[in-house]
């Protein structure tokens, strides 16, 4: 009888204590870890968010970019460190292809990972070189599915969401694909511009600057409804590919095992910043969409963005070792 009392009241302290440190998170700056170098999109978003979190959480919120290895030496770094809410990661469509691509991964993208807010998502769209014959995407699926030597589509390198967006449509369609790896997307679309390619499946704020300009053609963007910044092009569904939606998106994690108390009150802090219009306006801009997912919500979609980049990764042959 004594010992289930000391068991109980020493259950009951530790789950005061673990309130309490939740209620007290944070007590000094959190780092932010961005696995891309600066001026990118996630960096961007990063930068957004961090800039206005402090307001929320009472402490500095510092970025800080650890790029290389495709965002798994940023990713394996925060798998290893300490759930305490004090170093937290914000990554794209990439960590869940991780799992598919390298052969020899140093974590488990989902269970060694703690789902926080799913901030934001930017649709891939198809562009084409200035002149290429094809106007609309039913005539570049005609050409590309008839075209003796195919049609040339850039990437911005081997197993993105790009190439595997160009792979999974590749598949879907039929289309004879010859792809061209780029390091980057600015080397890519410098040779869309010169003609050197025909077309490229691109996300929507690196594209954008030269859609607006009149630069590049946009066929058809990968989302399941219209984007407010390239209204007059339609999407996948309504040029004539059904069932073709393919996204980059920028979401917060923190590694496995954080306490759910500083993982809802992460949650909460990030919804009230990506909530405010003047976010909202900020993405709009970049040709993405403001999301704000949960925890538990996030973690399913993850798994469901997992299975759909497995596929494409099987389609597309791509493997690092």
């Amino acid at each position: 009888m004594r010992a289930s009392k000391l068991i109980g009241s020493t259950a009951i302290a530790m789950l005061l204590s673990t309130t309490t440190w939740a209620q007290n998170y944070p007590e000094r700056p959190v780092d932010l870890v961005v696995p891309y170098a600066a001026g990118g999109a996630t960096d961007v978003i990063a930068r957004l968010v961090a800039t206005e979190l402090p307001a929320q959480l009472g402490q500095p919120v510092v970025v800080v970019n650890k790029p290389g290895a495709g965002t798994t030496l940023a990713a394996a770094e925060i798998a290893r460190s300490a759930p305490d809410g004090y170093k937290l990661y914000m990554t794209t469509a990439a960590h869940t292809i991780s799992a598919s691509l390298y052969s020899n991964l140093r974590y488990d993208p989902i269970k060694d990972f703690a789902p926080i807010h799913l901030v934001a998502r930017i649709p891939i769209v198809l562009i084409t070189k200035p002149d290429f014959e094809a106007k609309t995407l039913a005539e570049y699926v005609k050409i590309a599915t008839t075209k003796k030597d195919g049609v040339t589509v850039g990437s911005p390198g081997n197993g993105s969401p790009q190439h595997l967006a160009q792979a999974l449509f590749q598949k879907q369609t039929g289309s004879n694909f010859i792809h061209i790896p780029f390091r980057g997307d600015a080397p890519m679309l410098t040779d869309l511009l010169a003609g050197q390619i025909d077309s490229a499946f691109v996300t929507l704020s690196a594209a954008l600057p030269h859609i607006e300009a009149g630069k590049v053609q946009a066929l058809a963007v990968a989302n399941p409804t219209r984007i407010p910044a390239i209204q007059n092009v339609p999407t996948m569904a309504e040029a004539g590919v059904p069932n073709f939606n393919a996204a980059t998106w920028f979401g917060m994690f923190g590694p496995a095992g954080i306490d759910a108390g500083i993982q809802q009150r992460l949650h909460e802090a990030i919804n009230k910043v990506a909530s405010a219009s003047e976010f909202t306006t900020r993405i709009e801009k970049m040709g993405g969409e403001v999301v704000n997912m949960g925890p538990a919500e996030f973690q399913e979609y993850v798994k469901a963005e997992s299975a759909q980049w497995a596929q494409a990764v099987e389609a597309s042959g791509a493997r690092v070792e």
